[in-house]
């Protein structure tokens, strides 16, 4: 199974969205296998954002994902990136899919309520940046059954 990190970013911790966000993803069928407030650091957004150090929003970018804590989640399931980013929804909020997070809560592209890993690379990246091994934990599930088929598990 594949694993995805899921960030509630500080509009959305603001907001109380972040039972919608766990329920909406729970209700897909996904397992959610780690879980923690973290404050972001400096290096951390470094990395993170590595590829818009250049660009002229990076220090408000930073700012603002240092306002408050933040909620990181990691999600396990079959092509679980392509499903997360379905259900986060495009990058600009009043430009999302109604029905996505995004489409139903947002409006603006910077506050943007969540982060998804776009790729298995950057979810490893993120995953390390985040949390440590002993935080992401691996369990059977009586709902997998459920939620795959036999030859899909």
């Amino acid at each position: 199974m594949q694993k995805t990190v899921v960030l509630v970013k500080p509009d959305g911790l603001q907001r109380g969205l972040v039972g919608e966000i766990i329920n909406r993803f729970e209700r897909k069928g996904l397992k959610l296998v780690g879980i923690k407030m973290v404050r972001l650091t400096h290096d951390i957004l470094d990395e993170w954002y590595a590829h818009h150090k250049d660009k002229s929003f990076f220090s408000d970018l930073k700012k603002f994902m240092m306002w408050t804590p933040i909620v990181a989640m990691v999600w396990e399931g079959l092509d679980v990136i392509p499903a997360v980013r379905k259900i986060v929804g495009t990058t600009k909020g009043r430009e999302a899919e109604a029905g996505s997070i995004r489409g139903d809560f947002g409006m603006s592209g910077q506050h943007n309520l969540i982060h998804a890993s776009d790729s298995p690379e950057a979810a490893e990246k993120e995953m390390h940046l985040l949390f440590e091994n002993h935080e992401v934990f691996g369990y059977g599930s009586l709902a997998d059954e459920l939620v795959y088929s036999k030859e899909e598990r």
